[in-house]
């Protein structure tokens, strides 16, 4: 499916009171729309994801999957500030015929819920059958089900949280850290800040995964080594591999994002924000993650009204949350059909 976009005719307004003008916003959907328009799946996508969601939840989202075109209308859109699409600090500013960079407005996880309001407003969709994201995704999810209660009617929240915890900030930081160490990032190319993208994928590595996922799949063979260690190798190549395919400045521009992550913000508290939810929850913790523990989930299911509660055990962390979809799919079809017979029965 090929990516389309949407340009936003009105001002776009940030949380912080900047604007821009022609705001993009590139999108992917798969399948049809039913008559009832009640068949529709909005995936809210992660850090350095898209708008591909078949490429990225392969497992969970495909033709042969849960989530599959033939049954479901569903809609991906590119996140604010990431470059596959959507306005981006390297999008060209109208007001000087030159690239924003370290100029774009700092934006929130409020701003990008915004995003996903137009582009479901263009859309013409009133209604949202089932809104799911994970990690940052998660973060824009639970935003617009507390701004929109009435459009979410089910909502899949995974290993997120209400507020981004010191400990998110903290790895952030670090990794901000490195790329502002790369002398390049501030020579507003498009390749600028390369090497210190490469250095903060290295850390911000150490947080999707675990103690455990790197003894087992990173240990070494014998004694005899003292150099060239497979666990080094293995950071090179991530890093490498996102500079391949990511920018710095929307790297560092998206961390500060999910730092924003506060629906207490401008609302009476946290709490308060989250029993404005009217949607259908689901909240999956995965055990081993360390970026968001299961006590973050915990706490979601506990404050949204009615939400139901799952932990997942997974080898790989925070990353559980892309990997593990063959128990993902099977808790999701019990909630799915839950929610279905709830729903009959309130008839």
């Amino acid at each position: 499916m090929s990516i389309q976009k949407f340009t936003y005719t009105d001002s776009f307004k940030f949380e912080n009171g900047a604007e821009i003008s022609g705001l993009e916003i590139a999108f992917q959907t798969f399948g049809t729309l039913n008559e009832k328009k009640d068949n529709v799946i909005w995936v809210c996508h992660a850090l350095t994801g898209n708008s591909d969601v078949f490429d990225w939840w392969q497992g969970l989202f495909g033709e042969d999957d849960l989530f599959n075109p033939r049954d479901y209308y569903i809609v991906c859109a590119n996140i604010l500030g990431s470059h596959y699409g959507t306005t981006c600090p390297l999008s060209i500013n109208p007001e000087t015929n030159e690239a924003y960079y370290l100029s774009f407005p700092q934006f929130t996880v409020k701003d990008m819920a915004q995003v996903h309001r137009i582009l479901a407003n263009h859309l013409n969709l009133a209604e949202i059958g089932l809104l799911i994201g994970g990690s940052l995704g998660g973060q824009q999810a639970v935003e617009w089900a507390i701004d929109e209660p009435s459009r979410i009617k089910r909502l899949i929240l995974i290993a997120t949280n209400a507020v981004h915890s010191p400990w998110g900030v903290a790895f952030n930081e670090s990794q901000r850290l490195a790329l502002s160490s790369d002398p390049t990032f501030f020579d507003n190319t498009p390749e600028g800040g390369s090497n210190g993208l490469k250095a903060a994928r290295s850390i911000a590595l150490l947080s999707y995964r675990n103690y455990e996922t790197y003894a087992n799949s990173q240990q070494e063979e014998g004694n005899e080594k003292s150099d060239a260690f497979k666990a080094a190798s293995y950071q090179n190549y991530q890093g490498d591999k996102l500079v391949k395919r990511f920018n710095a400045y929307s790297y560092w521009y998206l961390s500060k994002a999910m730092d924003s992550h506060n629906v207490g913000r401008n609302r009476a508290s946290i709490i308060e924000a989250l029993k404005l939810v009217e949607a259908k929850t689901l909240v999956i913790g995965i055990s081993s993650d360390l970026l968001f523990p299961p006590s973050e989930q915990h706490f979601l299911a506990e404050k949204i009204p009615g939400a139901s509660y799952l932990e997942i055990d997974s080898f790989y962390g925070h990353d559980g949350f892309l990997i593990e979809t063959g128990i993902l799919t099977y808790e999701i079809i019990k909630f799915l059909k839950s929610s279905a017979s709830e729903a009959q029965t309130n008839l």
